[in-house]
């Protein structure tokens, strides 16, 4: 069993996305799940895919955690309802949200289609919404809770995912509204942008490019540190914000990306294109 430090012990925690995409890595809801965990929480993991959800589960298990699953599409109502009263129905309470999901998707406002623009943000933006919708009420009620919703560096540097960025963006603004209107109610709401870290997603996006060994190491350099992240540093700041630690932060938007953002506006992104556009050239 895992020694656990307590940071939110007691407390009750929905994440949603909190399987992991099969791949190299883990993870970021599977990384933050197991953290809250680990730090005391009960945890609901919501997935579309409740076998990732499951696998966990298991592992929250195994180190003595309390975690149960609960499939739903949050870009439905009906299911983020349900998610919220499943939480009320196995834990009691709802003290914590992580607002965890997203979706790429890549192309310039000429080249991406509707459909693509449409569904980037509805994973994106309009589950943060629903499921905020149904949760924070909860925490008004009580007079205390967090949410945590995860944007993106590309909110702030853009680079030909203009549907993502754009629904990132949205997320950061969609924080600094929440944490005004609710934070009288006791109800805290930050943003977590995480940078270039290595993740199942990451890893099989890129393994698709050309020079995929170049473009990762790129990825690694465009920190000031020059050593890749993963989601276990997303789960570590995603705890902070959660815990009463940060008590007397609300309405804040937290990059995690070993300072990518103050690099540059563009930061690798330039080195990136310069590199598959010199490939299809040959």
């Amino acid at each position: 069993m895992k020694e656990r430090a307590g940071r939110v012990e007691g407390k009750v925690a929905i994440v949603t996305g909190a399987g992991s995409t099969p791949g190299p890595g883990v993870g970021t809801g599977k990384a933050i799940s197991v953290a809250l965990a680990r730090e005391g929480a009960k945890v609901l993991l919501v997935d579309l895919h409740p076998e990732r959800a499951e696998e966990t589960q298991r592992m929250i298990k195994e180190e003595g955690g309390e975690a149960a699953v609960f499939r739903a599409d949050c870009t439905k109502w009906r299911d983020c309802a349900a998610m919220v009263m499943a939480a009320l129905d196995t834990f009691g309470t709802v003290d914590i949200l992580v607002n965890n999901l997203g979706l790429a998707s890549f192309g310039t406002v000429v080249d991406l289609h509707e459909r693509d623009w449409d569904r980037t943000f509805d994973v994106n933006l309009r589950t943060v919404f629903l499921a905020s919708k149904y949760a924070v009420p909860v925490m008004a009620a009580q007079g205390s809770g967090s949410v945590i919703n995860l944007s993106s560096i590309s909110a702030q540097r853009g680079g030909r995912t203009i549907a993502y960025s754009a629904a990132k963006a949205g997320v950061e603004a969609m924080t600094f509204d929440m944490a005004h209107a609710h934070g009288r109610q006791g109800v805290r709401v930050n943003c977590v942008l995480p940078g270039n870290i290595v993740t199942p997603v990451a890893a099989n996006v890129i393994s698709t490019l050309p020079d995929s060994d170049e473009l990762e190491e790129l990825r690694r350099q465009s920190s000031m540190i020059g050593s890749p992240g993963n989601a276990w540093d997303i789960a570590a700041a995603v705890v902070f914000l959660a815990s009463d630690d940060a008590r007397w932060i609300t309405g804040v938007t937290l990059p995690v990306d070993a300072g990518s953002l103050r690099l540059g506006a563009l930061g690798i992104l330039p080195q990136i294109r310069t590199v598959l556009e010199s490939r299809r050239g040959k």
